[in-house]
Protein backbone atom coordinates (compact mmCIF):
# COMPACT_ATOMS: atom_id res chain seq x y z
CA UNK A 1 0.00 0.00 0.00
CA UNK A 2 1.17 3.40 -1.11
CA UNK A 3 2.18 5.62 1.57
CA UNK A 4 0.80 9.45 2.48
CA UNK A 5 3.86 10.82 1.52
CA UNK A 6 4.50 8.72 -1.52
CA UNK A 7 1.45 9.77 -2.85
CA UNK A 8 2.32 13.78 -2.14
CA UNK A 9 5.87 13.26 -3.03
CA UNK A 10 4.56 13.06 -7.02
CA UNK A 11 2.05 16.29 -6.61
CA UNK A 12 4.78 18.26 -4.72
CA UNK A 13 7.61 17.21 -7.22
CA UNK A 14 5.13 18.69 -9.87
CA UNK A 15 3.88 21.80 -8.12
CA UNK A 16 8.20 22.72 -7.45
CA UNK A 17 9.36 22.13 -10.76
CA UNK A 18 6.92 25.32 -11.77
CA UNK A 19 6.41 28.67 -11.51
CA UNK A 20 4.05 27.76 -8.49
CA UNK A 21 7.13 27.38 -6.40
CA UNK A 22 6.58 30.90 -5.36
CA UNK A 23 3.18 30.86 -4.96
CA UNK A 24 1.93 31.71 -1.94
CA UNK A 25 -1.34 29.45 -2.00
CA UNK A 26 0.46 26.53 -2.29
CA UNK A 27 2.08 27.13 1.29
CA UNK A 28 -1.35 24.88 3.01
CA UNK A 29 -0.11 21.87 0.41
CA UNK A 30 3.61 22.35 1.52
CA UNK A 31 3.26 22.71 5.15
CA UNK A 32 1.01 19.14 4.62
CA UNK A 33 3.92 17.94 3.35
CA UNK A 34 6.03 18.76 6.21
CA UNK A 35 3.78 16.91 8.47
CA UNK A 36 3.58 13.51 6.74
CA UNK A 37 7.26 13.69 6.05
CA UNK A 38 7.53 13.71 10.40
CA UNK A 39 4.85 11.68 11.03
CA UNK A 40 5.98 9.00 8.33
CA UNK A 41 9.79 9.77 9.08
CA UNK A 42 10.57 10.41 5.64
CA UNK A 43 12.69 13.58 4.36
CA UNK A 44 12.27 16.31 1.21
CA UNK A 45 14.91 18.59 1.67
CA UNK A 46 13.84 20.50 -1.26
CA UNK A 47 10.25 20.96 -0.38
CA UNK A 48 11.39 21.64 2.78
CA UNK A 49 13.63 25.00 1.51
CA UNK A 50 10.60 25.72 -0.46
CA UNK A 51 8.13 26.65 2.04
CA UNK A 52 10.98 28.64 3.79
CA UNK A 53 11.45 30.74 1.03
CA UNK A 54 7.92 30.91 0.54
CA UNK A 55 8.01 32.24 4.26
CA UNK A 56 10.54 35.03 3.08
CA UNK A 57 8.64 36.38 0.45
CA UNK A 58 5.49 36.41 2.64
CA UNK A 59 6.18 36.96 6.51
CA UNK A 60 2.59 36.85 7.04
CA UNK A 61 2.34 33.12 6.26
CA UNK A 62 4.98 32.65 8.87
CA UNK A 63 4.14 29.23 10.91
CA UNK A 64 6.33 28.44 13.81
CA UNK A 65 5.40 24.62 14.52
CA UNK A 66 5.86 24.27 10.22
CA UNK A 67 9.81 25.91 10.39
CA UNK A 68 10.58 23.53 13.65
CA UNK A 69 9.49 20.62 12.25
CA UNK A 70 11.76 21.44 9.27
CA UNK A 71 14.65 22.00 11.51
CA UNK A 72 14.22 19.27 13.65
CA UNK A 73 13.93 16.63 10.15
CA UNK A 74 16.72 18.66 9.13
CA UNK A 75 18.81 17.29 12.43
CA UNK A 76 18.00 13.59 11.13
CA UNK A 77 20.00 13.90 8.07
CA UNK A 78 23.44 15.11 9.91
CA UNK A 79 25.85 15.23 9.00
CA UNK A 80 24.74 16.61 5.45
CA UNK A 81 24.63 20.34 5.96
CA UNK A 82 20.72 20.78 5.85
CA UNK A 83 20.03 22.23 8.73
CA UNK A 84 22.45 25.48 8.27
CA UNK A 85 20.40 25.72 4.89
CA UNK A 86 17.59 25.51 6.85
CA UNK A 87 18.55 27.55 9.33
CA UNK A 88 19.72 30.78 7.07
CA UNK A 89 16.89 31.29 5.42
CA UNK A 90 14.80 31.46 8.99
CA UNK A 91 15.04 35.41 9.74
CA UNK A 92 16.75 36.51 12.87
CA UNK A 93 14.00 37.84 15.09
CA UNK A 94 12.24 34.16 14.46
CA UNK A 95 14.81 32.67 15.51
CA UNK A 96 14.75 33.59 18.64
CA UNK A 97 10.89 32.50 19.19
CA UNK A 98 10.24 29.13 21.34
CA UNK A 99 10.78 26.79 20.08
CA UNK A 100 12.93 27.53 17.24
CA UNK A 101 15.63 29.05 20.11
CA UNK A 102 15.63 25.48 21.50
CA UNK A 103 15.96 23.75 18.29
CA UNK A 104 18.89 26.16 16.98
CA UNK A 105 20.62 25.34 20.32
CA UNK A 106 20.40 21.94 19.84
CA UNK A 107 21.81 21.49 16.62
CA UNK A 108 24.49 23.63 17.18
CA UNK A 109 25.04 21.20 20.07
CA UNK A 110 25.15 18.05 17.81
CA UNK A 111 26.81 19.96 15.37
CA UNK A 112 30.27 20.71 17.84
CA UNK A 113 29.78 16.75 18.97
CA UNK A 114 28.84 17.95 22.80
CA UNK A 115 26.44 14.38 22.56
CA UNK A 116 26.19 14.26 26.57
CA UNK A 117 25.01 18.04 26.77
CA UNK A 118 22.49 17.02 23.63
CA UNK A 119 20.79 14.22 25.57
CA UNK A 120 20.19 16.04 28.39
CA UNK A 121 18.91 19.15 27.14
CA UNK A 122 16.36 16.91 24.92
CA UNK A 123 15.53 14.90 28.35
CA UNK A 124 14.41 18.22 29.51
CA UNK A 125 12.55 19.72 26.32
CA UNK A 126 11.17 16.51 25.44
CA UNK A 127 8.14 18.22 23.97
CA UNK A 128 10.11 19.57 21.07
CA UNK A 129 10.10 15.96 19.48
CA UNK A 130 6.57 15.21 19.83
CA UNK A 131 5.29 14.06 16.48
CA UNK A 132 8.52 13.92 14.79
CA UNK A 133 9.11 9.98 14.24
CA UNK A 134 12.60 8.26 14.45
CA UNK A 135 14.24 11.56 15.25
CA UNK A 136 15.59 10.06 18.46
CA UNK A 137 17.47 6.94 16.34
CA UNK A 138 18.75 8.93 13.24
CA UNK A 139 20.53 11.50 16.10
CA UNK A 140 22.04 8.03 17.18
CA UNK A 141 23.21 6.95 14.10
CA UNK A 142 24.84 10.69 13.64
CA UNK A 143 26.49 10.48 17.17
CA UNK A 144 28.24 6.80 16.92
CA UNK A 145 29.77 7.50 13.31
CA UNK A 146 31.03 11.09 15.10
CA UNK A 147 32.78 9.27 17.16
CA UNK A 148 34.47 7.05 15.38
CA UNK A 149 35.43 9.84 13.48
CA UNK A 150 37.11 11.73 16.16
CA UNK A 151 38.52 8.40 17.55
CA UNK A 152 40.15 7.29 14.64
CA UNK A 153 40.91 10.39 12.49
CA UNK A 154 38.46 10.00 9.73
CA UNK A 155 37.19 12.93 7.33
CA UNK A 156 34.34 14.40 5.85
CA UNK A 157 33.85 16.09 2.47
CA UNK A 158 31.64 18.69 1.92
CA UNK A 159 29.58 16.05 -0.11
CA UNK A 160 29.23 14.36 3.47
CA UNK A 161 30.89 11.43 2.25
CA UNK A 162 33.35 9.80 4.97
CA UNK A 163 36.52 8.67 4.29
CA UNK A 164 38.17 6.31 6.94
CA UNK A 165 41.58 7.18 7.56
CA UNK A 166 44.52 5.66 5.30
CA UNK A 167 45.88 2.43 7.46
CA UNK A 168 48.93 2.77 5.09
CA UNK A 169 50.37 5.80 6.83
CA UNK A 170 50.24 3.89 10.08
CA UNK A 171 51.48 0.87 9.59
CA UNK A 172 54.82 0.45 9.12
CA UNK A 173 57.24 -2.19 7.55
CA UNK A 174 58.57 -4.81 9.77
CA UNK A 175 61.98 -6.06 9.38
CA UNK A 176 62.68 -9.34 11.07
CA UNK A 177 66.16 -10.61 11.14
CA UNK A 178 66.30 -14.25 12.41
CA UNK A 179 69.75 -16.46 13.06
CA UNK A 180 69.35 -20.08 13.15
CA UNK A 181 72.13 -22.44 14.07
CA UNK A 182 71.30 -26.60 13.85
CA UNK A 183 72.82 -29.75 12.73
CA UNK A 184 71.18 -31.81 10.30
CA UNK A 185 70.16 -35.24 11.33
CA UNK A 186 72.86 -36.72 8.31
CA UNK A 187 75.52 -34.89 10.30
CA UNK A 188 75.29 -36.87 13.62
CA UNK A 189 75.09 -40.10 11.31
CA UNK A 190 79.00 -39.15 9.33
CA UNK A 191 80.39 -37.13 12.28
CA UNK A 192 83.95 -37.69 10.83
CA UNK A 193 83.29 -36.55 7.41
CA UNK A 194 80.66 -33.78 8.22
CA UNK A 195 81.59 -30.63 9.98
CA UNK A 196 78.55 -28.36 11.62
CA UNK A 197 76.99 -26.06 9.09
CA UNK A 198 75.89 -22.89 10.31
CA UNK A 199 72.62 -21.64 8.27
CA UNK A 200 71.37 -18.13 8.41
CA UNK A 201 67.65 -17.39 7.94
CA UNK A 202 67.02 -13.52 7.01
CA UNK A 203 63.19 -12.89 6.54
CA UNK A 204 62.00 -9.62 5.29
CA UNK A 205 58.54 -8.94 6.32
CA UNK A 206 56.89 -6.12 4.52
CA UNK A 207 53.32 -5.44 5.96
CA UNK A 208 50.79 -3.63 3.74
CA UNK A 209 47.42 -2.52 4.84
CA UNK A 210 46.20 -1.62 1.61
CA UNK A 211 46.33 -4.85 -0.42
CA UNK A 212 47.12 -7.12 2.42
CA UNK A 213 50.50 -8.25 1.01
CA UNK A 214 52.63 -9.97 2.23
CA UNK A 215 56.37 -10.45 0.94
CA UNK A 216 58.94 -13.01 2.20
CA UNK A 217 62.41 -13.63 1.30
CA UNK A 218 64.36 -16.41 2.32
CA UNK A 219 68.16 -16.52 1.55
CA UNK A 220 70.28 -19.79 3.00
CA UNK A 221 73.82 -19.05 2.94
CA UNK A 222 75.58 -22.44 2.96
CA UNK A 223 76.86 -25.49 1.22
CA UNK A 224 73.50 -27.25 1.00
CA UNK A 225 74.57 -28.91 -1.91
CA UNK A 226 78.18 -30.18 -0.35
CA UNK A 227 76.46 -31.35 2.85
CA UNK A 228 74.07 -33.63 1.34
CA UNK A 229 76.72 -34.92 -0.78
CA UNK A 230 79.02 -35.71 2.01
CA UNK A 231 76.13 -37.54 4.03
CA UNK A 232 75.66 -40.21 0.88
Amino acid sequence: MTSSFEQMRANVGKLLRGIDRYNPENLATLERYVETQARENAYDLEANLAVLKLYQFNPAYFQTQVTSQILLKALTNLPHTDFTLCKCMIDQTHQEERPIRQILYLGNLLETCHFQSFWTSLEENRELIDGITGFEDSVRKYTQVKVWMNKYGWTENDEGQIFIFNQEESVKPKNIVEKIDFESECCHRNPSHISHRVFYLFLYLDVKAEYSHTSLIVFLFTGVSSIMATSQ
